[in-house]
């Protein structure tokens, strides 16, 4: 696995490393956060949008709150 450790980046080496052979033993990937990001709540039309684009680019969005 590639652990991503963009919202985590105050890791040490070691800590990455800890993360990294976890992952391997079971087979996930990880995200790190310090502390996690609110889910946002969207309304139909927003929704609609992501949706469409998440068809257009074959991927999964997730919408999160913005601080």
């Amino acid at each position: 696995m590639d652990f991503d450790h963009t919202y985590a980046d105050y890791l040490s080496d070691e800590d990455v490393q800890a993360i990294t052979e976890l992952e391997k033993k079971i087979g996930k990937r990880l995200l790190a956060y310090y502390t996690p990001p609110a889910a946002s709540n969207l309304d139909g039309d927003v929704l609609a949008k992501i949706q469409d684009l998440e068809k257009k680019l074959c991927v999964r969005l997730v919408a999160y709150e913005s601080h």
